[in-house]
């Protein structure tokens, strides 16, 4: 089952008792084969699960693992109790570790991989290739840097081979017990960067916060629609005693949110992402500090001078360029009528009017300002 979804190209493959191997291609269910009697996915099934993880799956109903199938390749599965017995659910894992290129993302990224400190965020919603981003990003840093990464995943699904950095991956419930306190224990471990494979709950974005302060680039995922949405996200996890601090700390330390969505390829044969950019810069940070995150669309609109690139921007160049179909652009389009209505001829293409950023004040201006202020006092 598992080489035929990988000849397939299936992105996932769904066993379930009753109904027939379900491949997920191009973002599509399809069956395949025979359907699986109950008995013969159990029999299937239940051998793959971990021993450590058999008493979670009889008391919880579900458990998260990673497997390495050799020829067949590498998996992230997911197997639970549902009313018809066993299913599980195989995410298949590329072969060899992407790169931005292959993946068809702008090269913008790479700069975010050159800080120091802070906090870089891959977000969209589930499936649509933030793994496959945050291993693109961190094989830069194994590639050409000489840091030490430590990536916390649940489970390992990319392992990354031995370059010029020195890599270690951490696995949830195999290695540690929780992103928290595997955070907690990297900082005593000599890191550069910390890979957070998912900021999901407050404990663990308290933990990613601190280190992105202590001198450590923080690299994690979320699954947030929006980057806008992904600032409001970070800050409401937290009690509002502590969400002045938070906005003090990503106002200083947040330098990349890329927020993405995987879209079918005009052709049929496969899909294309579509990104969001919202690097960091002192508008946007004074917006977070100054609990201003609503004003942070108008920011995007005319944010092309602060490298900004908005999702419809990313559609509208799709579509231009004939990878992916106007409908497809529309269905995932943030502002699918304005997008409609640049298609038709009404409104400009997205960020072509798109102002600079404003330009500071001279000295001379300022003592100007002050002369004619003063000057009619008599000052």
């Amino acid at each position: 089952l598992l080489a035929t979804a990988r000849e397939a190209g299936a992105s996932d493959l769904h066993v379930v008792s009753g109904r027939p191997m379900l491949l997920r291609l191009h973002g599509e269910l399809t069956p395949k084969g025979p359907a699986l009697e109950e008995a013969s996915v159990e029999e299937l099934v239940g051998p793959i699960v971990p021993e450590r993880l058999r008493a979670m799956l009889a008391e919880q109903g579900s458990c998260d693992f990673g497997v390495d199938r050799g020829a067949q390749g590498r998996f992230r599965v997911n197997v639970a109790r549902q009313r018809t017995g066993l299913k599980a659910c195989f995410r298949l894992i590329p072969p060899g570790v992407p790169t931005l290129q292959s993946l068809g993302l702008p090269p913008e990224i790479e700069k975010a991989t050159h800080h120091h400190q802070g906090l870089v965020v891959v977000t969209g919603p589930t499936g649509h290739g933030k793994t496959n981003t945050l291993a693109a990003i961190v094989d830069i840093v194994n590639r050409e840097t000489t840091h030490h990464v430590i990536t916390v995943e649940d489970p390992v699904e990319f392992v990354h081979p031995r370059k010029k950095a020195m890599m270690s991956q951490r696995e949830v419930g195999s290695h540690t017990q929780t992103f928290a306190a595997a955070l907690k224990a990297s900082l005593r471990e000599d890191p550069d960067v910390i890979v957070v494979g998912e900021l999901r709950d407050t404990e663990t974005v308290r933990m990613a916060l601190a280190a992105s302060e202590t001198g450590h680039l923080v690299l994690g995922t979320m699954n947030t629609p929006s980057a806008a949405k992904t600032i409001d996200r970070l800050i409401d996890l937290f009690p509002p005693a502590d969400q002045q601090q938070v906005r003090m700390t990503l106002a200083g330390g947040l330098h990349l949110i890329v927020s993405q969505r995987l879209v079918p390829s005009a052709d049929g044969k496969g899909m294309v992402a579509a990104v969001e950019l919202l690097p960091g810069s002192i508008a946007l940070w004074s917006l977070i500090r100054d609990n201003k995150t609503f004003q942070i669309p108008s920011l995007q609109q005319r944010g092309k001078g602060f490298g900004i690139l908005r999702l419809d921007e990313s559609l509208y160049d799709l579509v231009k360029a004939g990878r992916i179909t106007r409908e497809a652009a529309l269905s995932v389009a943030e502002q699918p009528e304005e997008l409609e209505a640049v298609f038709a001829g009404k409104r400009p293409p997205p960020g072509a009017i798109a102002a600079q950023p404003p330009k500071p004040e001279t000295a001379g201006g300022l003592l100007g300002k002050a002369g004619q202020l003063f000057g009619k006092r008599g000052a």
